[in-house]
């Protein structure tokens, strides 16, 4: 049975949860007032949540300081910190699951690799600790816009971060480790199963009958694929957040 908390809405039993980056928002960029026009209408239809890999700060930056009041359901770092109602729910923490000694391994081994890289620029903030994975990028994480964009073309083309997986892979096989390749810079590393379809735990007492998936990263080796194909889920492939908008409007009639 459904909670009676969503009564209010037209199909109480469905909950639509997005991405954020590409998704809801361009990459790295803001919230335009259209979408959320659409996510405010959708919510008069059904439940509404966003699940991503990056903590609630970075998350607010990019869908604004009331990002907890405009969605039902607040699932930063793939769940690993979560909102139901603006009300947090419990945490699990990636350094618990590790500890420090192997902890310690798997940076050194990402800080030698990256320093061993022949790219066209490198600036800073390479790997990015966060409550449940570690976010590590080639290039560094405060690069410009512009030098953003740049690296995605020379990633596309030399395949950096898809070759510094295979070596992670190969280096810790025995550590229960996943890597998902998002965004435009960097890749997430965290424990089996604790990629976006962790943030389902959260919700399955809930009683929906239907739970769409809306990314844009949802290819093989994307940090949407398990989630897109989670049998739990209705997946919804987009390019960008204006065909997440189309979608929406078509599926629920707003």
């Amino acid at each position: 049975m459904t909670s009676s908390d969503w009564s209010d809405r037209e199909y109480p039993n469905t909950i639509c949860l997005f991405d954020v980056d590409g998704t809801l928002t361009p990459a790295r960029l803001t919230i335009t007032e259209s979408m959320k026009k659409t996510l405010s209408d959708l919510r008069k239809k059904c439940v509404v949540g966003f699940v991503g890999g990056s903590d609630l700060a970075k998350q607010k930056e990019q869908l604004g300081n009331d990002a907890l009041d405009m969605f039902d359901f607040c699932f930063s770092e793939n769940g690993l910190t979560a909102f139901r109602k603006g009300q947090e729910l419990p945490k699990n923490s990636f350094i618990k699951y590790m500890g420090e000694d192997r902890y310690a391994k798997l940076v050194n081994f990402c800080l030698r690799y990256i320093a061993d890289l022949e790219l066209p620029q490198k600036r800073g903030t390479f790997i990015e600790f966060r409550q449940g994975m570690i976010n590590v990028s080639p290039i560094g994480r405060s690069c410009s816009h512009e030098e953003r964009m740049n690296y995605e073309r020379f990633d596309l083309e030399h395949k950096i971060r898809e070759k510094f997986v295979v070596a992670l892979q190969n280096e810790f096989f025995d550590m229960g480790l996943k890597f998902s390749i998002g965004g435009q810079i960097s890749f997430d590393v965290f424990p089996e199963g604790w990629d976006k379809t962790y943030c389902l735990r959260h919700i399955e007492k809930e009683g929906f009958t239907k739970i769409h998936f809306f990314g844009d990263k949802t290819f093989k080796g994307g940090n949407d694929w398990e989630i897109y194909n989670h049998d739990d889920t209705i997946g919804h492939s987009v390019k960008n957040p204006e065909e997440t908008e189309a979608i929406v409007k078509d599926l629920f009639k707003i």
